[in-house]
């Protein structure tokens, strides 16, 4: 929001940005959420309706289908701070509650319904309005919200804008309505959603939604814009569960090394013409025995050691040992990348 504000007119709207921050919270560790994390925000100013929401969440789909996962391990919860809005005013629940009321009821999957509603009625909200707010929030059909708030409301139309473009799209599959995702932070405005793990064993996977009026709280003028943030502790741990998480330990190619210093310069050039074939090299540069580099390679998990001793270099050859195979053999220079 600074941002955008700091940009001013000057920025094409609409706009749309990305980020991914590293992030510190004073936070109870448990499996999922950590104190320390790096989270992926994209967000889209300047863009009125549920178009901008179907674009962002094209992103997430997206995202998730490169890793390897379906929308039968992942699933989106959406729905609209507007119903709960809508709800509450029918009830005659005063403006300023209307914050309180979101961060209790989006405990509602989080803690014991009767916890929830002791806290709501710590709010002076009395039993038939708790039922009514807890009744509405259970609501899993756009059709059901329709009888409750009528067909033409504004969060009915926005969700059904929202699910038809996802068809449109081809990744409706994801999407589920749930009424009690309201989400906690307070700027949400409008259609808000969750991705979640199907078999429900973690925390969100990411969320956001419409914040239509974020701008004015740092004095500026409001404009449209709606956002996600997606941490990486959950999918992380989703991954391993799946066991797609890719094998990024450190792997090396070929381990150069030269038998004495009168050949350091010609092992120099062989790892720059490996490297630049775009190979992982290691070339050994201080004082070893040959013994010493075969121990090193394995240590390291290289796939060949590559020696360049002075006869076989004069012949414009070096001694290539596979170390998975065991096989050794002098090999021309420029053959020397498979």
């Amino acid at each position: 929001a600074r941002l955008i504000l700091q940009k001013g007119r000057s920025l094409p709207l609409p706009s749309r940005w990305f980020s991914i921050p590293q992030c510190w919270r004073y936070e109870r560790m448990t499996r999922g959420r950590k104190r320390e994390h790096y989270q992926w925000n994209m967000d889209i100013f300047g863009l009125e309706g549920p178009s901008a929401e179907a674009e962002l969440l094209a992103a997430v789909t997206t995202f998730l289908e490169r890793l390897g996962l379906s929308a039968a391990d992942v699933g989106i919860k959406v729905s609209s701070r507007k119903v709960l809005q809508g709800v509450l005013e029918s009830l005659g629940v005063t403006e300023e509650r209307f914050v309180p009321v979101c961060v209790l009821v989006d405990k509602l999957d989080k803690l014991p319904r009767d916890v929830v509603e002791n806290d709501l009625a710590e709010l002076g909200l009395d039993s038939s309005v708790i039922d009514r707010i807890v009744e509405t929030m259970s609501l899993k059909s756009l059709d059901d919200l329709a009888e409750v708030l009528g067909g033409e409301h504004e969060a009915v139309r926005e969700l059904r804008e929202l699910f038809s473009l996802a068809q449109d799209y081809g990744y409706e599959q994801w999407l589920q309505f749930d009424a009690s995702v309201v989400r906690g932070l307070a700027y949400y405005t409008g259609i808000v959603f969750e991705a979640f793990d199907r078999e429900a064993t973690l925390r969100a996977i990411c969320g956001g939604g419409r914040y239509d009026r974020l701008l004015s709280t740092f004095g500026g003028k409001d404009i449209p814009a709606c956002g996600f943030g997606f941490g990486d502790v959950v999918i992380l741990e989703l991954l391993k569960d799946k066991g797609l998480l890719p094998d990024t330990s450190r792997a090396i190619d070929d381990l150069v090394f030269a038998f004495g210093a009168e050949q350091r310069a010609a092992a120099a050039s062989v790892a720059q013409k490996l490297r630049a074939a775009g190979r992982s090299v290691e070339l050994v540069i201080e004082e070893r025995k040959v013994k010493w580099a075969f121990k090193r390679a394995d240590r390291v998990g290289a796939a060949r050691v590559v020696l360049v001793a002075p006869e076989e270099w004069q012949r414009g050859e070096v001694r290539v040992k596979d170390l998975a195979s065991g096989t050794e053999l002098n090999i021309k220079i420029e053959e020397l990348v498979p």
